[in-house]
């Protein structure tokens, strides 16, 4: 072992030995620990799902409204202008943002193609038995080839604390800082924000009523189901979201 205040010779020359750095393989030994991983749930701006509302991280709320289609093109010229000033009076009327959202996605009609390979199975007759093995095969490959796209209309309605006209000002400055804690910890003030959330989503049914548009709010099943197709598209094909009511969660 070398004393650093010693020199090694090496052919002939005087050299001096190298110090080790204790800086430097501090900081390798630093880069060499693996890093904690994070789940991706810390990157999503979902905090959770309760009683039919999406808690965000920032402590607002959002309740979703599926909403059915209409063929405006085959409506007659005078039932046209009345779908538009109709939605042209749902927009004026609304005193807090909406949003609305179109999701497109290649149709799935995998539980179909089953139910259709049970019916084959059970048919007695021989040449209804054929007539269906061909249709199956004539959907299945219809819908493989063409890519059918099945379009789903929602509005995503908000509220936040910071709304409440109980709430005073410092209350709403305190509770900025901690936005996710008043609604996760609170249960009385999230019964409270949630019931005025309740208030504008059976408004919007109404106005959507007007127009001529069914709606219906999601319920938590539905809105798990929602935001999972949503993250995991190639993923919920092939493992569909199990009822959450048949999870044995304690």
């Amino acid at each position: 072992m070398f004393n650093k205040n010693k020199k090694a010779k090496n052919n002939g020359e005087t050299v001096a030995p190298a110090i080790p750095n204790k800086a430097e393989n501090l900081h390798t030994e630093k880069l060499a620990k693996p890093s904690p991983k994070k789940s991706t749930q810390q990157f999503m701006d979902i905090l959770g799902m309760r009683d039919n509302t999406v808690v965000l991280r920032d402590g607002t709320l959002r309740a979703i409204l599926m909403v059915s289609s209409q063929n405006f093109s085959l409506k007659s010229a005078e039932e046209q202008n009345s779908i538009i000033f109709g939605y042209q009076n749902l927009l004026n009327s609304l005193d807090f943002p909406v949003q609305f959202v179109i999701q497109s996605r290649e149709l799935n009609i995998e539980n179909y193609l089953k139910s259709l390979e049970e019916l084959e199975k059970k048919q007695t007759n021989e040449l209804l038995r054929v007539q269906t093995i061909e249709y199956r095969e004539y959907v299945g490959d219809l819908v493989e080839w063409g890519k059918i796209m099945r379009k789903r209309f929602y509005v995503v309605i908000p509220f936040a604390f910071t709304e409440s006209a109980e709430m005073g000002v410092m209350a709403k400055v305190k509770n900025l800082l901690r936005p996710a804690e008043v609604i996760s910890q609170n249960e009385k003030q999230f019964r409270k924000y949630n019931s005025l959330l309740d208030q504008r989503a059976a408004r919007i049914e109404g106005l959507l009523n007007a127009v001529g548009l069914k709606s219906v709010r999601l319920n938590t099943q539905e809105l798990i189901e929602l935001f999972y197709n949503i993250y995991n598209p190639a993923t919920s094909k092939s493992q569909p979201m199990t009822d959450i009511r048949q999870l044995d969660v304690v």
